[in-house]
């Protein structure tokens, strides 16, 4: 077995779980994360200051989260790229 078989592409080897089973999964808790932030700020206690702080941080580490996850998976992707294991 090669390198690049072990690597893999598409949906097999390393990268193609990565790619398709674990970062979506990843992506969707910090999706879950700044949905739930937004709905404790907006809907859930809107008199209640101390739950509007908890919103806000939930709200902030949602957003942190895609952000860091979304450059981390892109520059994964150049990487892989650069050295001709580009995923299908």
């Amino acid at each position: 077995m090669t390198f690049a078989q072990y690597i893999g592409s598409g949906t097999t080897g390393i990268v193609g779980v990565l790619n398709s089973v674990v970062a979506p999964i990843i992506f969707a808790f910090a999706f879950l994360a700044f949905i739930w932030g937004v709905v404790n700020y907006f809907f859930l206690h809107g008199d209640n200051e101390t739950s509007r702080k908890e919103g806000r941080q939930f709200i902030l580490w949602g957003i942190i989260g895609m952000v860091v996850f979304i450059s981390i998976f892109g520059f994964v992707n150049i990487l892989l790229s650069a050295l001709g294991l580009t995923p299908k």
